[in-house]
């Protein structure tokens, strides 16, 4: 049995053992024999795979009324990964999302790390740094580069700390975070946690 999860440019595989990932564009679905359980964000992709009968869209099998209609069905699954606390998905784009005793409460998007690098680019070449992640987010900065690390860091590290929930990581800049969260949960498989959970709630395991 495979776990999948099939973004714009790669299907993430991940079989209990290891994950591993294949580019979107190149690689074949027909390729794989044994059962597939996957959530898709590349509308190509899934009309692809559709006709498939050992590819299983475990989209289907979850309780949109918990959530909102345009809400990503990635971030849907790293939600049921857990049952208190606070997903945040550190991505291209950072999601930040509220689950208490099973039932998600709301939450947010925020740029990501490289999407807000570009703007201070953008407003002027003297603001092109890379943010700094060993800033101490108690002290005010005093230079150029501290000054936008603690624009971007501190209100997004104090909203999150202010829920005084359990904190889940999860995303491919995740451990960039994680000194800002000392007691923050590191997990790279939340997601396919998720849908595992999804796949136990539907009897398909």
């Amino acid at each position: 049995m495979l776990l999948c999860d099939i973004g714009n440019t790669t299907y993430h595989f991940f079989d209990e053992k290891k994950s591993y990932k294949e580019d979107a564009k190149f690689f074949n679905p027909l390729l794989i024999n044994e059962r597939v359980f996957y959530i898709c964000v590349n509308a190509e992709v899934k009309e692809r795979i559709k006709p498939l009968e050992n590819w299983v869209d475990l989209s289907l099998y979850v309780d949109r009324k918990k959530y909102y209609d345009t809400m990503g069905i990635d971030r849907i699954m790293a939600c049921e990964a857990i049952a208190n606390g606070v997903v945040v998905d550190v991505g291209s784009a950072i999601t930040v999302d509220r689950v208490r005793e099973g039932v998600f409460e709301g939450g947010f998007i925020y740029a990501g790390v490289r999407a807000m690098q570009s703007c201070y680019k953008n407003i002027s070449v003297a603001l092109e740094y890379s943010f700094n992640f060993e800033l101490d987010l108690d002290k005010m900065p005093k230079n150029s580069r501290d000054a936008i690390s603690y624009g971007y860091l501190k209100p997004f590290c104090a909203e999150v700390l202010s829920y005084g929930m359990p904190i889940y990581l999860t995303g491919g800049d995740a451990k960039l975070f994680e000194r800002f969260f000392a007691d923050a949960v590191v997990d790279d498989t939340l997601l396919f946690k998720g849908m595992k959970n999804i796949m136990k709630k539907a009897n398909l395991c």
